[in-house]
């Protein structure tokens, strides 16, 4: 969880990852990184995870964290393209997501790889100061198959 604490504003709680992790309609993915043999490391430093759900003929992109030492890496696209793969080989027609409106980095991401926005949920996120107004959530989505 300390990737998540890291690497999100409000991150998810330990019981909501355990529930996805149990639950058999989600698939949850992280990144490791590799020793200098080339070998996966021990563990111990996960650079990232995601959290996929399988809906009736959709899947939707639940979260999504990258530690901060590890973005601009390919960690977030390498977690993406696996979910990809697992929701197209479930039938999911769609895949489905959401990200804060100012979350450029993401949003340059998403539109790489096939994302288009399709909505719009004003004030849905919390500030990220407490100064701030709420922020708006895009939603995006993108066929597959």
């Amino acid at each position: 969880m300390s990737v998540e604490r890291a690497g999100q504003p409000h991150p998810w709680t330990a019981r909501q990852l355990a529930e996805a992790l149990a639950a058999e309609d989600h698939e949850v993915v992280g990144v490791v990184p590799r020793d200098r043999g080339g070998d996966k490391g021990n563990g111990d430093a996960l650079l990232g995870f995601a959290v996929l759900a399988r809906l009736p003929f959709e899947a939707e992109l639940q979260a999504i964290t990258v530690a901060p030492a590890a973005r601009r890496q390919g960690v977030a696209r390498a977690l993406l393209e696996r979910l990809i793969a697992t929701a197209t080989a479930w039938g999911s027609e769609r895949l489905l997501l959401e990200v804060r409106a100012s979350n450029a980095p993401a949003l340059g991401l998403y539109r790489q790889l096939g994302f288009i926005e399709e909505g719009r949920r004003r004030g849905y996120y919390p500030a990220a100061a407490s100064s701030s107004p709420r922020e708006d959530a895009l939603l995006m989505g993108r066929a597959l198959g």
